[in-house]
């Protein structure tokens, strides 16, 4: 037969055994709870891309527009240039929101990997670029440091540009 001492250090045991297997269970719901936050973030932005992307495939005006805007916003309107301006807003939004979910490993590294390089695109074109030094309402100080290094080191693929500018000549 047992004695009291003997089921009291059982108890302890079972009780520690209990605690490690609840430790465990939380940090595997951590883990898919973060997995989960990672993929809605990331559907989330690309939502936003998706949804103003669709807009301009869809309104033959407002490509015109934003094409004629990336490549010399001089040649806007000054409503022109509000609509020009709307769409960068957006679309430099989800950039930025993208940025500060990397920061906080909300999205894969390699998901911000991919849009910090579309950013960098897009500020080659003198539109964008003009757009974003005249912008009327700022963005955070870590993501407008971060697209004026963009700016300043100009990361883009010439091979890339290349390919862009002879697929849109044809």
């Amino acid at each position: 037969m047992m004695d009291l001492q003997a089921l009291a250090n059982i108890g302890e045991i079972l009780g520690g055994v209990a605690v490690i297997i609840s430790l465990l269970y939380l940090a595997v719901q951590v883990r898919q709870g973060t997995q989960a936050q990672r993929t809605e973030n990331y559907a989330r932005a690309l939502d936003r891309v998706a949804t103003m992307q669709a807009l301009l495939s869809q309104d033959g005006d407002l490509t015109r527009l934003f094409s004629r805007g990336v490549i010399d916003e001089a040649s806007l309107t000054a409503q022109e240039r509000i609509q020009f301006t709307w769409i960068l807003y957006e679309a430099f939004g989800a950039f930025e929101f993208m940025f500060h979910a990397s920061k906080s490993d909300a999205i894969p590294e390699e998901v911000w990997t991919r849009w910090s390089v579309a950013t960098a695109w897009w500020l080659t074109f003198p539109g964008v670029l003009a757009w974003w030094k005249a912008k009327p309402v700022p963005f955070t100080e870590s993501f407008t440091s971060f697209v004026d290094s963009l700016i300043k080191e100009n990361p883009t693929d010439a091979r890339a540009m290349k390919r862009w500018q002879e697929f849109i000549a044809k």
